[in-house]
């Protein structure tokens, strides 16, 4: 088994090569077909998260042990199944669920993996899928895809996932209502893709970037604009907008979504950039406004999901293959913001 993995926090990746593992109990040996290059994927290298004025969590902390191998936007064929594994076939092909729970406590039974406090996370606790093997520890994480291509419908476990289960947090919306989308990188260009089978609202996007603005309005957006633009971005909102979603996850880019919501809207964060917010309290209950987070999305949302994307009205976000032995460099670009769509890399 080749695997890309993260030997030490801040440095490139280190190709290492082991036995193939085997499964156990309710466990599956997946040979992988295509992983996704994820902006968490390059927080999770560096070895922490930025929290502001100062302050990181870092991956030791939570539990991550070097060496460990990144990567979460996964497809691949089993070829070995543990003893216990049911309702699985050797040669099923399926997008696996990477944000699994423990499996023990009140979130993960009530199917709300995310919100586990000790989690398994394929990628970050667990191995993942920067390399040509990877065990799932249960089969009912492997979501068939149907006849898709298994590079297109990698990035589906996560950034898809991720903007999916965002646009659901948004109440109900009309065709007069405005969704601002703050930032239209890989997730941001799949939250616009997918806005319209979650929602009625129009769709404006904000980013810093010409060529992602002009990508944002081929994916559907109704508007795109620069964040210098705000008084043109205010004449076409009008009072406000339903909600805004920030997927980059900046001070600067949240406060941007919280002054753009009109009364009794909503502010999702999605993005992990980094930094800390400073608010004006009284504004919060004076304006209703609601700031959430949201992380990634769960397993009943993946499958439904899928769902949509096998009817085929959705446009799929675009994917650049590139070999496995390149994940540095995918990894490079994408921090330099080179990236549009993702890049998928493929074992050799």
């Amino acid at each position: 088994m080749k695997s890309y993995q993260v030997v030490d926090f801040g440095k490139q990746l280190e190709l290492r090569e082991y036995d193939n593992p085997k499964p156990v109990g309710k466990e599956i040996l997946v040979k992988i077909s295509a992983c996704g290059v994820c902006h968490s994927d390059l927080h999770l290298a560096d070895g922490y998260f930025d929290l502001g004025e100062g302050n990181r969590i870092t991956l030791a902390d939570r539990g991550t042990k070097l060496p460990f191998t990144p990567g979460h936007e996964i497809t691949g064929t089993v070829v070995a199944i543990g003893s216990d594994a049911g309702n699985i076939n050797i040669g099923d092909s399926g997008i696996i669920f990477p944000w699994i729970g423990c499996g023990n406590c009140g979130a993960c039974i009530e199917e709300n993996e995310t919100l586990c406090e000790a989690p398994k996370y394929l990628g970050a606790r667990l191995d993942g899928g920067y390399s040509d093997y990877i065990i799932v520890p249960d089969s009912r994480y492997l979501v068939s895809y149907g006849d898709m291509d298994p590079a297109v419908a990698a990035p589906y476990a996560c950034s898809g996932l991720t903007a999916y289960s965002a646009l659901k947090k948004i109440p109900k919306t009309s065709q007069n209502d405005w969704v601002i989308i703050i930032g239209a990188g890989g997730v941001g260009i799949n939250g616009i893709l997918l806005s319209s089978s979650v929602h009625n609202a129009k769709v404006l996007v904000i980013d810093n970037d010409s060529s992602k603005r002009e990508q944002a309005i081929e994916a559907g957006a109704d508007k795109a604009f620069s964040p210098d633009d705000i008084e043109e971005i205010r004449n076409v909102i009008g009072i406000g907008a339903k909600a805004a979603i920030d997927f980059v996850g900046r001070p600067e880019t949240t406060d941007l979504g919280l002054s753009l919501v009109k009364k009794g809207g909503i502010v999702i964060v999605v993005g992990l950039y980094g930094g800390s917010l400073k608010l004006s309290l009284p504004l919060v209950p004076m304006r209703s406004v609601t700031l959430r987070g949201s992380y990634v999305g769960e397993l009943r949302e993946l499958k439904e999901l899928v769902d949509i994307i096998k009817i085929g009205k959705t446009k799929l976000i675009p994917i650049k293959k590139q070999d496995m032995a390149t994940a540095n460099q995918a990894m490079s670009d994408l921090r330099e913001g080179k990236v549009n769509g993702r890049i998928v890399l493929i074992p050799n």
